[in-house]
């Protein structure tokens, strides 16, 4: 998770701009300075001595855009609060001044996601204090431990979590275990941005869920289209499929439990194996707090695509794991003749995909886009698995090539 590879798999994902992460950490911070040049206004790009092929065998044009999530640990109302936040900036010299400000409050050393006894009001204070262009947006909204809709440690509103300084908060970042339409359920989400981010912990997860925009290619120009909140200027999110989140139903997962909302709400809360309080999920703090019926559609809003990973599709298809040398094989045939993971999975004809790889993965991507697959939700820490193929779906079994 260098500069280096970051740059070449945002290429093969499909990725054009993506965010730095963890520039409040001195030594990420310090790399980002040494391998980053300035690109568009706001945006920067890396050096050319650190480039690095991507699998299609050319050389990265990736923009990257600085950002950090920093976790706000406090006291509120009597009630401790855990919440991420993520903070986007147009410039490493104001990187350099917000980091200085933080350092004062903690250790910004401890991890790349420091953790701040810090009001999520106060974060929101200083940043704009250092930066009005810079923007701070609630990471992962809905996750039950540390998010600002938490059902555990968050609030209702914003307004109760940030105060004053709501007017500056433009966005919500939906998280893996929920989409726009559970979104959309609360009338006082309307004017907020839903936007969607592959918060990737490893190079193969880049671009789970990404942001789609018609804008100017700047800093600027992505935080005024996610401000305006326009589908002609933020024209779609990428998102999970919600239930495959690891928070999208409630339970306990060392004890097995796994419900829907109305069951949870049918035992109290209570697990009925071990009897202490189940973990509740997205699903039901967004019944909890909506005022809006399941199933609302608003047709203004930004719209999106649910989709699942190319390695996993591939994986399903084959039968076996999607870290596997054939999986990976077949993987990189479909980049190199399609140019990006995105381009496969949004864009190319199925009968295009058929002619370079078998029938069973270009049946894969249809099923995906179609929306025809099986899931046994997430829940307390797990994330749902997902089922492509079945019996009736599958083209034909895979078999092994011979020889001859």
């Amino acid at each position: 998770m260098i500069p280096e590879e970051l740059d070449a798999w945002a290429d093969d994902k499909g990725i054009l701009v993506m965010g730095t992460g963890d520039f409040t950490h001195p030594a990420w911070f310090k790399e980002l300075q040494e391998k980053l040049e300035p690109a568009e206004p706001g945006l920067y790009r890396l050096k050319k001595p650190y480039k690095r092929k991507t699998i299609k065998d050319t050389f990265a044009d990736t923009r990257f855009i600085l950002t950090a999530e920093i976790s706000s640990i406090y006291s509120r109302g009597g009630k401790g609060r855990r919440v991420h936040n993520l903070v986007f900036a147009p410039s490493l010299e104001t990187v350099e001044k917000i980091n200085t400000q933080l350092s004062w409050v903690g250790n910004l050393r401890s991890d790349g996601r420091p953790i701040l006894g810090l009001d999520s009001q106060e974060l929101v204070k200083l940043v704009m204090g250092v930066d009005p262009e810079a923007a701070v947006v609630p990471a992962h909204a809905w996750t039950p431990w540390f998010s600002v809709f938490g059902s555990m440690s968050g609030f209702d509103s914003l307004e109760e979590c940030f105060g004053e300084y709501t007017k500056h908060i433009f966005a919500i970042e939906t998280g893996l275990s929920s989409d726009p339409p559970m979104n959309w359920r609360l009338s006082k989400l309307d004017h907020i941005a839903l936007i969607s981010n592959s918060d990737s912990h490893s190079l193969e997860r880049i671009g789970r869920e990404a942001n789609i925009f018609n804008t100017e290619l700047s800093y600027a120009g992505i935080i005024q289209a996610l401000r305006e909140n326009d589908p002609r200027s933020f024209l779609s999110t990428i998102e999970f499929f919600p239930e495959e989140g690891r928070y999208h139903y409630d339970g306990h997962r060392l004890c097995n439990v796994s419900w829907k909302p109305s069951e949870t709400k049918a035992h109290k809360k209570i697990c009925a194996v071990c009897g202490k309080s189940v973990t509740v999920g997205v699903l039901s703090r967004v019944e909890e707090l909506a005022d809006r019926p399941e199933g609302y559609q608003d047709p203004k809003r930004v719209p999106f695509k649910n989709l699942i990973q190319l390695d996993e599709i591939i994986g399903d298809a084959l039968g076996f794991g999607s870290k596997t040398k054939s999986v990976r094989q077949e993987y990189e045939v479909l980049i190199k003749s399609f140019g990006s993971e995105l381009n496969v999975l949004l864009e190319t004809g199925i009968d295009e995909l058929a002619r370079v790889v078998r029938p069973e993965i270009a049946r894969g991507v249809e099923l995906v886009r179609s929306g025809k697959v099986s899931i046994q939700p997430g829940y307390d820490g797990e994330y749902g698995r997902i089922k492509i193929f079945n019996e009736e779906t599958r083209v034909s079994p895979v078999k092994q090539k011979t020889l001859f």
